[in-house]
């Protein structure tokens, strides 16, 4: 298994304006000139990302609905109290993603994280990479 585990939430994207969620899977550098092929029956793809910049919030414990929503809540208020306020405007202030990057059997000192997409290019610090997942 890689790490993180990447799940996005996409508020009214799935059937009947329900949320859409997608898990992504990380594929190491090593692997990424020649990603390994899905099998047919799984509908899976793979998704080169483009360079974007991220906001990260990092939370520990389990990543349950309600603590999650609160941890997104959190780093969108940090965000607006930012510098970075002015700069950015994020594409969707409902969509985010959550990273796990421990095992379910882990119970002591879990490592999680909130991400949400902001502008990159304009944005001081934001370093160019790609990354392709499942």
């Amino acid at each position: 298994m890689t790490a993180p585990v990447l799940t996005s939430i996409v508020p009214g994207a799935g059937p009947l304006h329900s949320s859409a969620y997608f898990v992504r899977f990380y594929i190491p550098v090593k692997f990424q000139a020649s990603p390994p092929v899905a099998l047919p029956e799984l509908n899976l793809h793979s998704d080169r990302w483009e360079s974007h910049c991220i906001a990260v919030r990092q939370f520990s414990g389990f990543a349950r609905d309600s603590n999650v929503i609160k941890e997104a809540e959190k780093l969108a208020i940090s965000l607006s109290q930012s510098s970075w306020a002015n700069l950015t405007e994020f594409s969707d202030k409902n969509t985010y993603s959550i990273a796990q990057y421990n095992s379910p059997f882990h119970f002591i000192g879990r490592v999680n994280e909130v991400w949400v997409d902001v502008g990159g290019s304009e944005v001081p610090g934001c370093e160019s990479s790609h990354a392709y997942t499942y």
